[in-house]
Formats: structure tokens, C-alpha cells, sequence
């Protein structure tokens, strides 16, 4: 679930308050037709918001919505998203569909992770496995020329709604497109997640994927298949000395979402892989400190987890990693926190794993930490005011800065 903005205005717009109307009226619907009804109204004053720039407007409503009602929130959050990743175009007196979709990998390395543009007969390459064995046969597709960090990619809504309705002008009209200039930085994570964007076009009403058009659910399972196995050498080109995972090609916000969480564990084992060979230590030696982080405002809700790794019998935190929590995961947390009865700061990981903190007490055990801190109470999300580096608590409940110990040698200065 996306966190409200900071420092945002208590009075809403005309616009704003239409939104946040709507989205209620929506949850309230009796039927069916009354819901569709009412999410019309929705997208229209979506599309007419975002293909004039006026995101603050979505922000403010959803900001509102996220402290009054959560349903409403979710229902205006999924209408945004739809409105900014697809849209229909008329072309030579036919309209058509459009999705923008994205192609999530999963990458670890101890060196670095590539990003921007990439070759064309890559793109070619690529376009041709995506259109062989997950689009429906009558689509239409292009590929943008750019492997995208998560900083690369359009920054909101309405970001998103323009690059959606420029690449798909480029699909209907089979035009080459631009090649990207030059992209943001993307600070040096040893897992990280690339996209490859795309977007597809078919007729109104007919399906976009292989598994629509022959009602076949088992037909992704193979088309994931099937793009492991075509897609990954080309990309394995463009990421040399990388591990790498390939995820479904999907929506442009699923896709990212899903790649989000699934990279997580990859940070978890790159971390300490990374540790032990730089600092020529057993796992054992580590000792990992694990801090609940969220936003003042949230009542105690746990935004992110936070952690920190120190070596054996010091009290230094040499290095950290972010586990963001999404969606559901955010009320999972809140109900095992509830029900926990245990104080002991040293936590065993031999129990049952559903919730994301057993998840990560379950790696840590894995990679063989076997000491392994959790802090109760829940820290405010502070940030190096020089650096902008997540703080993490160090055993004394204090927020530090993750420092490598002196000597160390020179490496990739952040995880994930």
C-alpha cells in the first residue's frame, strides 16, 4: 500500500474531492452496473487529470482517502493505475487497446548491475520471444531500447499515462521509437530489479495474452517457461556477471510490485554473500539487527523492516538492507505483532513462516546468521541528512549509519 505524502494540504480541491466521492461511491455500490457506473465517472476524470499533468490532484485525493477510508483508497489506487497503464487509441477508423506491460528480472552480483539503453537487435530479439510465446497472435507491440532501473522508470500517474500513449501510438503505427536520453542514475545495489517496458495493442475487446485467447490459466506456466528459456541468454548479455531471475511479463504496477517483493530475498543472500567474502568471515560471525520502521503518522503501522548487520561482539553496523512491506503484507504484520507474546530480543526462526518478519528470520537462518536481534518497538523512517542512506538500530536502539570497518576493500556501497 502506497504511504500518504508528508506536509499535505488539509483542504482538498474541487477535483480532489471529486475523486475521493467517487471512490467512495464506488465501495458503497449495491450492484454491479451501479459500481461500473460510478467507476466511469472515475476514469473520465482520470484520463482528463492526467493527460493535463495534474498529479498533485490524484496525490491529495489519495492522501485524503489513505487516512479516512482504506477501501476507498485501494478502489481510487487501482482506477489510477488503469487509467495511467492503459488506454484506447483510434487508429484508421479502428479503436484499439493498449497496455503498458512490464518484464521484471531479478539481478544479484558482487560488482555491478547494467541499466539504460540497450542494443536494438536485443530489442528486435526480445520483442520477437515476447510476441512468440506470451502475446495473443493478432497484437500489435513494441519494446522501449532501455533496461530501466526502478529510478529509471516514470516517477507517477501521469508519468506513466504519457510514456503508455506515446509507445502506443508507436505500436499502432509500427514507428521506431527514440532512443531513450540519457536516464537518472541508479545508486549501486547488489540485488536489484531491471524492467524491460512494452506495450501492446490489440482491437477492442480481443485478448492481449496467449492464456486470454485460449482460456487456458495453465498457459502462463509455460509462456514464463518459455520466456526463461528464449529471453535469458539475450539478457544475460546485458547484465555480464549478474544472477539472474526472469518474472512473468505482466501489467506495468503488478509487474513492478512483483518484482519489488521478489527481489527482496535475493538482497538477504547477496548481503551476506557479499559480507563474508569482503570481510573473509563465516556466516556465523555475523549478527543481524532487525528494526521495525514507519511513518509517525501511521499509528504504529510498519512501513519497512530494516536490517542492520554487525560483526561478532561489536557493536558497529557495517552494512543494512530495506525490506518494504506491500499491500496485505502491512495488516499480516500488524496481526502477528499482535498476537506475539515472546520479549526475548533474540528470536528463534524455528517457527511457523507466514508473516514477512518470519520470512526473513527464515533467511537469515539459511544463510547461516544464527545471531539475530529484533527490536520491538517501531523506529521513525530517518535518513542520513548528508547521504540519504536509510539508518538502521544498532543494538542500543540507536539509528547509525551502516559504515564498512576500515581496511575493507572497496566495493559496491549499497544493498537493496
Amino acid at each position: 500500500m502506497r504511504r500518504p505524502s508528508k506536509n499535505t494540504s488539509q483542504k482538498l480541491s474541487a477535483d480532489s474531492q471529486r475523486l475521493a466521492t467517487l471512490a467512495q461511491a464506488i465501495i458503497q455500490a449495491a450492484s454491479r452496473l451501479e459500481e461500473r457506473n460510478w467507476e466511469r465517472q472515475l476514469d473520465t476524470l482520470l484520463r482528463k487529470l492526467l493527460k493535463n499533468d495534474h498529479q498533485d490532484t490524484i496525490d491529495a485525493a489519495l492522501d485524503h482517502l489513505f487516512k479516512q477510508e482504506s477501501a476507498a483508497y485501494d478502489a481510487l489506487m487501482e482506477c489510477a493505475e488503469a487509467a495511467s497503464e492503459s488506454c484506447q487509441i483510434e487508429q484508421d477508423g479502428v479503436l484499439y487497446d493498449a497496455l503498458l506491460i512490464a518484464m521484471p528480472i531479478l539481478a544479484w552480483t558482487r560488482f555491478s548491475i547494467a541499466s539504460g539503453a540497450i542494443p536494438t537487435d536485443v530489442t528486435t530479439t526480445l520483442s520477437a520471444h515476447l510476441h512468440a510465446h506470451m502475446l495473443a497472435t493478432e497484437t500489435k507491440m513494441v519494446m522501449a531500447s532501455a533496461l530501466f532501473s526502478i529510478d529509471q522508470l516514470p516517477r507517477n500517474h501521469a508519468e506513466t499515462f504519457a510514456f503508455t500513449h506515446r509507445m502506443a501510438q508507436a505500436a499502432l503505427k509500427g514507428a521506431a521509437l527514440k532512443q531513450p536520453t540519457q536516464a537518472p542514475e541508479t545508486a549501486p545495489f547488489l540485488a536489484d530489479t531491471r524492467y524491460l517496458l512494452a506495450v501492446v495493442t490489440a482491437v477492442a475487446g480481443e485478448p492481449l495474452f496467449r492464456w486470454q485467447a485460449s482460456a487456458n490459466l495453465a498457459e502462463r506456466d509455460e509462456a514464463l517457461a518459455q520466456w526463461n528459456a528464449q529471453a535469458m541468454p539475450n539478457i544475460a548479455r546485458l547484465l555480464p556477471g549478474c544472477g539472474i531471475e526472469l518474472l512473468l511479463p505482466e501489467a506495468y504496477f503488478v509487474a513492478c510490485r512483483e518484482g519489488d517483493k521478489q527481489i527482496r530475498p535475493a538482497s538477504i543472500r547477496a548481503a551476506v554473500h557479499y559480507l563474508t567474502h569482503t570481510l573473509n568471515v563465516e556466516p556465523s560471525a555475523l549478527q543481524a539487527i532487525i528494526g521495525s520502521f514507519g511513518e509517525e503518522s501511521t499509528d504504529g503501522r510498519v512501513d519497512e523492516y530494516r536490517i542492520g548487520f554487525t560483526l561478532e561482539k561489536d557493536t558497529d553496523v557495517v552494512y543494512g538492507i530495506v525490506w518494504p512491506l506491500y499491500g496485505e503484507e502491512d495488516d499480516a504484520e500488524l496481526q502477528y505483532r499482535s498476537v506475539e507474546t515472546s520479549t526475548d530480543p533474540v528470536i528463534s526462526a524455528d517457527i511457523e513462516r507466514k508473516s514477512p518478519i518470519e520470512e526473513i528470520l527464515a533467511l537469515l537462518e539459511e544463510c547461516g546468521i544464527v545471531n539475530v536481534k529484533r527490536h520491538t518497538e517501531c523506529f521513525a523512517m530517518e535518513f542520513c541528512d548528508d547521504c540519504g542512506s536509510p539508518l538502521y538500530a544498532d543494538m542500543n536502539a540507536e539509528l547509525v549509519h551502516a559504515e564498512m570497518p576500515e581496511g575493507a576493500p572497496a566495493g559496491s556501497t549499497h544493498l537493496h
